[in-house]
């Protein structure tokens, strides 16, 4: 009861419905040229101007099918359905967003803290930190409105997971693709809930060290980027990449759709057919877990070189 009290009183605070008021005093937001054509007045008004959809009003709050959550305004990735949860508040609720997609400002109220696309600026909502709601403990109080999803059938946005060994190289070389939104480090493939790094590395997890890829179907398709997957590392190492050692270092391909399962499949069929002693596993996506802050961009924040070079294979 006590939770569903805050999360109301949450709701009566935010609402200056679909009016100006959050954010910071002449910060209004310019529309981006965007995928999904020009915004409607009631967009304009969250999105460009900091208002606020009414409670229970938008498409999204009660909705959790699996995707991708985009900015309405310029058509980056924002948000994954796997970190959406309900919160009985009125808004959609996430209590993580892609890495890097989401920049926080302190609200003109003086008491909340806004969020925006981290590529236009635009409004998303407000973001409450000490809930419990979750075990992330962080609530993301999102705009309908400010988003459009998008399912794996796509053809603006669409996703694809590697293993390739140490994932700051392969996030790395991701990130340089034309077509390619983002790359985001992070852990799939085991069954232990919300890792870190330390137990990733115990290799009692299951998982791997991994790379999330959001591309931009009509820029690149999957097998572009499964080739490149493949002659970025080497696929037959068992177990390693170089000399990072364990399984969660291991040569994977984790498909989200049977078209990726097939394209895979024929791909790693040539490879063996070269005479590759190929050891990459092809596996059904699950779950991705972010890495910490601290592996995200890692190359490029710290000066780094990757240890991932292209070698020709096809």
């Amino acid at each position: 009861m006590k939770s569903r009290f805050r999360k109301l009183c949450r709701a009566v605070l935010f609402a200056g419905v679909m009016t100006g008021g959050g954010g910071m005093p002449g910060a209004e937001t310019k529309p981006a040229p965007s995928p999904y054509g020009p915004l409607s007045e009631a967009e304009k008004q969250v999105i460009l101007h900091k208002g606020t959809e009414r409670p229970f009003s938008g498409r999204y709050e009660d909705f959790f099918q699996p995707g991708v959550y985009a900015c309405r305004n310029c058509g980056a990735p924002l948000y994954v359905s796997d970190d959406k949860f309900k919160t009985d508040c009125g808004w959609p609720g996430f209590d993580d967003e892609i890495p890097g997609a989401v920049v926080r400002k302190p609200d003109a109220d003086g008491q909340r803290t806004e969020i925006l696309c981290g590529r236009c600026g635009g409004h998303l909502g407000h973001v409450f930190a000490g809930e419990r709601l979750t075990p992330k403990n962080v609530r993301h109080c999102v705009n309908s409105i400010s988003l459009v999803f998008e399912d794996q059938r796509s053809e603006r946005l669409r996703r694809a997971v590697f293993a390739g060994g140490c994932f700051w190289g392969v996030e790395a070389l991701f990130r340089k693709l034309p077509g390619v939104w983002t790359a985001v480090s992070g852990y799939t493939g085991g069954t232990t809930e919300h890792p870190t790094y330390r137990e990733v590395c115990t290799g009692k997890t299951g998982h791997a060290e991994a790379v999330e890829v959001f591309y931009d179907p009509g820029k690149t398709n999957y097998e572009t980027l499964c080739r490149y997957f493949l002659e970025i590392h080497d696929p037959t190492q068992q177990d390693r990449q170089g000399p990072d050692v364990g399984t969660q270092y291991r040569s994977a391909i984790f498909y989200l759709d049977d078209e990726q399962r097939d394209t895979a499949r024929k791909l790693l069929a040539q490879l063996k057919e070269k005479g590759y002693a190929v050891k990459t596993q092809l596996l059904p996506f699950t779950r991705f877990w972010n890495a910490e802050p601290y592996h995200q961009d890692y190359l490029r924040r710290n000066g780094g070189v990757s240890c991932h070079r292209r070698v020709s294979r096809f």
